[in-house]
């Protein structure tokens, strides 16, 4: 059972702002935007470079995971705070259909790397859509490296879906840089603006200076 604890959302500094987005039928926003990749691309594309997918789908759980908001989920009328969430991500098949495969967070991305790898090469191999990991403990990911999209949304079960949804785009040569579209789909009773925007400044930062 990931560790975590429960939040009391009447002491919340935004427990009206909860009250207010816990009652809408569509409770979700999307925020896209580009982000620089040129020196994680510099990095991977060079002999011996990691993965491209694997460093950014590291460093942004690594963002994800450093701002708070992005850890809360709905439980039924309550909150949970997960003290660490891991990457559910598709992952395409040799038949051109997806399946889903989990990624566990880790302080390493020579550990990251190396599960990421096994978990990939055995989830292309399966005939099944989901094989765990489909729990609250999850950020889920996408990658549509065909488009560079300007705009994202993702299909939901409900209103009470809480888990966010980060989607990688083409990333594409602008001028010297490389620009990488980053869609972020969250629920708006527990992640504001400010929230959306402190990750993708995490984000940008460990891609600037990319720790792998």
């Amino acid at each position: 059972m990931p560790s975590g604890h429960w939040v009391d959302t009447t002491s919340l500094k935004r427990a009206e702002h909860f009250r207010l987005y816990r009652a809408y039928a569509q409770p979700h926003f999307s925020v896209t935007a580009d982000v620089d990749v040129t020196t994680l691309h510099a990095r991977c594309a060079a002999p011996g470079g990691p993965s491209f997918f694997l460093a950014t789908l590291f460093l942004s759980l690594q963002a994800a995971n450093a701002v708070k908001a992005l850890r809360l989920r709905l439980r039924g009328d309550a909150v949970w705070c997960h003290d660490v969430v891991d990457a559910g991500s598709t992952v395409l098949r040799p038949d051109d259909t997806f399946t889903f495969a989990t990624f566990p967070h880790t302080e390493r991305f020579a550990d990251f790397a190396a599960a990421g790898e096994a978990e990939i090469a055995s989830r292309r191999l399966a005939t099944g859509l989901l094989d765990g990991g489909d729990g609250d403990e999850l950020i889920h990911y996408s990658v549509l490296p065909w488009v560079a999209f300007t705009s994202f949304t993702n299909a939901l079960p409900g209103p009470d879906e809480s888990c966010p949804k980060i989607v990688f785009g083409r990333y594409h040569a602008c001028g010297a840089q490389w620009l990488m579209p980053v869609s972020v789909q969250v629920h708006h009773a527990l992640v504001d603006g400010i929230d959306v925007g402190r990750f993708f400044e995490g984000f940008q930062q460990r891609l600037d200076a990319p720790a792998l």
